[in-house]
């Protein structure tokens, strides 16, 4: 790709980018949210016209004037949110558009052979073709995805944010498989905010900012890409230093007082099995854990929304199981990993999203004006103002509006869920920033539970960090006693010591 420019009325989204991947390579690809990388893979992959530049593919023009003809080329896009049919099997998605055909009719036997073909030479055969795609957990559907580019013979395949749904396991075997379809001689574009993947999987990066190509580095079988510094690729993706990525300041908690949060033996109807810990003003508590070991579904049961089926919650003076209602008002609320669906309306205005636990009795707009505008100011909101859709804002900004509408409703314990899923490193750094400032800026400072898959974050942000295991939570340590190897062994095997109680 050379030169490639995309301009959206007032807004250029690509500004003359270049993008060189070769046969047999990994090739990350880098940048903030809003950097154009979408857009670059729209145009490689035929959903938008360029208004400008020239790809190639083996040297031949290419110039695909919608999907279709990129799929017949060979180039096959794997998006973040997986796009299959979940009420079709397998088989229907792998083959889909390409269905063989005898006799006017869909050739179901043939489908079954192309797709189980497909699947066992992903090293998948276990997965049937005769499966509802629906009724699979995120990673195979990830396989089926890739089945299907497999099948239709691509040739370079994108991967856009591949293991952010995934379990630390599901993870490590996209990554053999990756490595297996570089040796077979694809040309992959990775697209990913994890710069240490990027470092272990990638020949060579491209990083993009403002829809430039603003970096580039390595060589086949090493070079750059393996010697790139972490402070080096993210002051390009940034344009500035960002001369702490995890800032902290004076944490004063104070274990001898009373906590705000006391959680004994808490179980819920599904999850958590069993679960206590503390909580005290001006503290971060990790949570780690593998996917489905039952961590969402303990800050679900202490914000109200999962019913609880034994157990103690105190928050301050109130005892017992509430409504999300109920807790908000006491003064506890969470964020859900899940913004898109279940943390924002993202076709109201950032106003409305902010406000909407806590509207006056009379709702004047232009009250509530000024109102947002203050939070958007002091959390550094990048948007066109109060009025705008919150769905047009980037990951990032729209979490720092999901958290600002617990900062303006008042509440004093934030539940956080994946704070810093699928958002960028600068972003990222924020939302940090932010978390410190609730526990060591705040006049009374805030208690923080989070919830995060991203193990260096945890070991960065908290103070004490547990780990649940088969719906089971380990005892809190100092952060400073745990290594990413440690939170991982505990994560798959459980500990031998008993949740602790106090």
């Amino acid at each position: 790709m050379r030169g490639v420019r995309k301009r959206f009325g007032a807004t250029q989204a690509l500004g003359g980018v270049d993008l060189v991947v070769a046969s047999g390579e990994v090739h990350a690809l880098l940048g903030q949210n809003g950097a154009g990388k979408s857009t670059l893979m729209k145009v490689l992959s035929g959903a938008i016209q360029p208004d400008a530049g020239e790809m190639r593919i083996d040297g031949a023009p290419y110039a695909p004037a919608e999907p279709l003809d990129a799929r017949r080329a060979g180039v096959a896009m794997i998006y973040q949110e997986l796009s299959l049919a979940p009420h079709l099997t397998v088989a229907d998605n792998i083959l889909l558009g390409a269905e063989p055909v005898r006799r006017g009719l869909l050739d179901r036997a043939a489908m079954r052979d192309r797709a189980a073909r497909a699947l066992a030479e992903l090293q998948h055969p276990a997965i049937r073709p005769g499966a509802v795609a629906g009724a699979l957990p995120i990673a195979a559907q990830q396989i089926v995805e890739i089945a299907r580019a497999v099948a239709i013979g691509c040739r370079v395949l994108v991967l856009d944010e591949p293991t952010s749904s995934l379990a630390q396991a599901d993870a490590e075997a996209l990554f053999a498989l990756i490595a297996r379809l570089r040796a077979q001689g694809h040309a992959i574009i990775y697209i990913t905010h994890f710069i240490e993947e990027a470092q272990r999987l990638a020949d060579r990066f491209t990083v993009l900012r403002d829809g430039h190509t603003v970096g580039a580095g390595g060589a086949r079988g090493g070079g750059e890409m393996a010697t790139a510094t972490v402070p080096v690729i993210v002051d390009l993706m940034v344009g500035r230093r960002v001369e702490q990525l995890y800032p902290r300041g004076a944490r004063n908690v104070d274990r001898k007082r009373e906590p705000l949060l006391e959680v004994t033996d808490l179980r819920g109807a599904r999850k958590p099995e069993r679960a206590s810990f503390t909580l005290h003003r001006g503290e971060v508590l990790g949570i780690a854990g593998l996917v489905g070991a039952g961590r969402t579904e303990l800050l679900r049961a202490l914000a109200g929304l999962d019913p609880v089926v034994s157990g103690r919650v105190r928050l301050g003076a109130y005892s017992g199981s509430a409504t999300p209602g109920v807790r908000w008002a006491q003064g506890m609320a969470l964020v859900s990993e899940n913004r898109k669906e279940e943390g924002l309306a993202l076709g109201l205005s950032v106003t409305d999203n902010l406000t909407l636990s806590k509207v006056p009795t009379l709702v004047r707009p232009s009250a509530l004006r000024p109102l947002t505008a203050r939070w958007i100011a002091q959390l550094d909101v990048r948007c066109q103002g109060p009025d705008q859709p919150i769905g047009e804002l980037s990951g990032g900004n729209q979490q720092k509006i999901a958290i600002a509408r617990l900062l303006h409703h008042g509440v004093d314990v934030l539940l956080l869920d994946e704070p810093t899923r699928g958002i960028d490193v600068a972003s990222k750094a924020q939302i940090y920033d932010l978390i410190d400032g609730l526990v060591t800026r705040e006049d009374p400072p805030k208690a923080v539970l989070m919830v995060s898959s991203y193990l260096p974050e945890l070991l960065g942000v908290c103070d004490r960090i547990a780990v649940m295991c088969r719906g089971r939570l380990g005892p809190a340590r100092p952060a400073s006693e745990w290594t990413e190897a440690s939170l991982v062994h505990e994560a798959a095997l459980g500990s031998d010591t008993d949740s602790e109680a106090a």
